[in-house]
């Protein structure tokens, strides 16, 4: 397999169809214990400017003496 197909392979990936709405969320949090509840989260969305307002609210909270984790997308326009 070489590395276009591969990566095609993923792009073409739908094991399932999309289901709107928080039914399936919910339930999987159900099932996980619903972890949220014992944690402290920062959701951040929207269009434009999410980098940069996680990277700084990371930098406050982590000045401030908190214990910070930071999760970005794994990927934004390619998979390198």
């Amino acid at each position: 397999v070489t590395y276009p197909e591969a990566i095609q392979w993923l792009y073409d990936l739908r094991l399932f169809g999309a289901k709107l709405g928080l039914e399936n969320p919910r339930r999987l949090a159900e099932l996980a214990g619903n972890p949220q509840n014992r944690l402290r989260i920062i959701h951040v969305a929207g269009t434009n400017g999410k980098g940069s307002v996680c990277a700084m609210l990371e930098s406050i909270y982590r000045h401030a003496g908190y214990q910070t984790g930071l999760f970005t997308s794994p990927h934004l326009i390619s998979f390198r």
